[in-house]
């Protein structure tokens, strides 16, 4: 049967972006007021997303980001999005998350990346003596999953708190690694499309393929990120989309700025190979008035089939970013989410 926006779970990816002329703590308090708004618009989840060495990105202390909004709202489910495993050892994630668990049982998502969220030098600085690297993804996040399990009881190295609680473990990807390994886990899987769209339907198709059920999922669950900018009007989201594209020429040259204000023309900020460049690795962006984003959105969720939608609005002015959402809420989300019952667990 073919599914419709107003069916469709979705969520938001915040990677708490710093703007020119301010601070990460004006980020932050962006960042809870954008969950709390999410949470009564009925956004399924809010994820934060791991990042080092970034001048634009203050999400780098993601659990502790991830405590500071789930503590300031009552039912939306906060994860991440994801926790970059390389980064840290698995019993690490597992106790971090296992406190969070604890503390706001029944709304933790635990997403994990293969990829260290960083440049190299910064990598080796975070690792310092751990022994790895991206290829032990597979056992880690197999190590982790024990951790997290009932059956982790008589180990003689535990989780306390994080064991035998019911944390979903999603597995991330821009290519089409990890979403094997999470049909081969029957985990659920989210693809990086906001700023990797080559690989999304292989990654997809890879995903459904080798889904084995689970005790985590019986069948697949597959969510997409991609770059929304909604507003009253098309001309409106352009212009705000222009502080969007000069944070995607700034990954593109290799350079971290805080995000800009929004210009009225790009002409002379990029080259016309950087705007290609741009328009290449950001095609999954949705940029228009309520009836252009709606219309592309349900064409991409005919295309992909996917099972919940994740959206990220780089928006320089916070009440423009409020509006965006709620226009998306409008016509993605049907109803806000029932509040949980104490200690009751929301499932993918």
């Amino acid at each position: 049967m073919k599914k419709t926006l107003a069916q469709l779970p979705v969520s938001i990816l915040d990677l708490a972006v710093i703007l020119e002329g301010h601070t990460p703590a004006d980020t932050f308090r962006n960042t809870l007021d954008l969950a709390q708004h999410a949470e009564r618009w009925g956004y399924q989840r809010f994820w934060l997303a791991e990042h080092h060495n970034m001048a634009s990105i203050a999400s780098s202390a993601t659990a502790v980001l991830i405590g500071y909004v789930a503590g300031g709202t009552s039912r939306i489910r906060v994860g991440s999005g994801g926790i970059m495993l390389p980064n840290h050892a698995p019993l690490i994630v597992a106790e971090q998350f296992g406190t969070l668990a604890t503390l706001y049982p029944g709304r933790i998502d635990l997403g994990l990346g293969r990829a260290p969220g960083t440049d190299q030098l910064t990598a080796m600085a975070l690792r310092r003596d751990l022994q790895g690297s991206v290829e032990d993804f597979p056992r880690h996040v197999q190590e982790l999953l024990g951790y997290l399990s009932a059956d982790n009881s008589t180990s003689r190295v535990r989780a306390v708190p994080g064991e035998g609680l019911d944390i979903p473990v999603w597995l991330l990807g821009s290519s089409t690694y990890s979403a094997q390994l999470a049909g081969l886990l029957g985990l659920p899987f989210a693809f990086a499309s906001h700023f990797a769209p080559a690989q999304l339907q292989a990654a997809l198709h890879l995903y459904r393929e080798n889904f084995r059920p689970s005790e985590y999922l019986a069948e697949p669950y597959a969510a997409a990120c991609v770059n929304v900018i909604a507003a009253d009007s098309d001309a409106e989201a352009e212009q705000l989309a222009t502080s969007f594209y000069q944070l995607a020429l700034n990954i593109i040259r290799g350079t971290s700025r805080p995000l800009q204000p929004p210009v009225d023309d790009m002409q002379g900020i990029w080259s016309d190979m950087e705007r290609e460049a741009v328009g290449q690795m950001m095609a999954y962006s949705f940029i228009g008035g309520p009836a252009k984003v709606q219309k592309q959105l349900q064409t991409f969720l005919d295309n992909t089939g996917i099972d919940e939608l994740l959206a990220v609005s780089h928006i320089y002015d916070h009440t423009a970013r409020l509006r965006s959402y709620a226009l998306l809420s409008s016509f993605c989300q049907p109803a806000a989410v029932a509040e949980p019952a104490p200690g009751a667990t929301l499932q993918v």
